[in-house]
């Protein structure tokens, strides 16, 4: 059984459809990631699993519960789910060890103890043992949408969201940031991710999907969305893409 599956999904925004019947599974263990133009309704998709905006038709199920359902408790569902945006929205009065074990402690109830013992692991796994009782303002963009995803992956998500994680950043601050990404496949995590960076798109996805005007128009392995797309919408994006530098 896949652990997220997508359904007819439509979303609209007054009158204009932005999602227009979305179908898609992700299967445990695989990184699916989402390519289109800006505003082609790859990061609202998103939104939608995470229950942050709600389907106007179709349905979501995660883990076999439909998450759409109107009575389904949403907090219980996010707390399956760990998101990461392009902002790293970090709280900037508190300390990265506190940002951190804010959703353990709070959420999940998890003692003050374990929570700091849990975040100083992950912390020293991705490269910032020494930045526990740093601020983000002492942080470069880089380390901070480090912390911003090892604060997802405290709660222990079955699932990630990765919404453009590097577009906020400098070039050089990229790579870090995929690192993790790529640390996290080699672990295993689910993750769903919208992306611009096309060569780390097709060396880390198992499946590629092609969003057009609300549109999936075309999903399957890297090697053949990349190298031999069917639809021509497909292949004058990704020609845009390579003419662009973006490849």
């Amino acid at each position: 059984m896949s652990l997220l599956t997508i359904d007819g999904v439509w979303k609209n925004f007054h009158g204009h459809s932005v999602l227009r019947g979305i179908d898609l599974e992700v299967g445990r263990h695989e990184v699916v990631s989402l390519i289109g133009a800006s505003g082609s309704g790859k990061s609202t998709l998103l939104r939608c699993v995470n229950l942050l905006e709600t389907v106007d038709d179709g349905t979501i199920h995660l883990d076999g519960e439909e998450i759409t359902d109107p009575r389904v408790n949403v907090d219980d569902v996010r707390k399956r789910l760990g998101i990461v945006f392009q902002a790293f929205n970090l709280f900037p009065h508190m300390s990265v060890l506190d940002n951190v074990t804010l959703a353990p402690r709070q959420v999940h109830k998890t003692s003050k103890e374990q929570a700091e013992e849990e975040a100083r692991e992950l912390l020293a796994r991705f490269g910032l043992r020494d930045k526990a009782g740093a601020y983000p303002d002492q942080l470069s963009g880089g380390q901070q949408q480090r912390v911003a995803i090892i604060r997802a992956l405290a709660t222990k998500p079955m699932l990630m969201l990765l919404d453009e994680v590097t577009s906020a950043l400098d070039p050089e601050l990229v790579r870090e940031v995929l690192e993790i990404i790529r640390e996290l496949k080699n672990t295993g995590m689910t993750m769903i991710l919208t992306t611009h960076e096309m060569s780390f798109c097709r060396d880390i996805s198992d499946t590629v999907c092609f969003l057009d005007g609300g549109v999936l128009l075309e999903k399957g392995p890297p090697e053949k969305i990349f190298s031999d797309p069917e639809h021509p919408r497909t292949r004058d994006f990704l020609r845009t893409v390579l003419e662009s530098g973006r490849f």
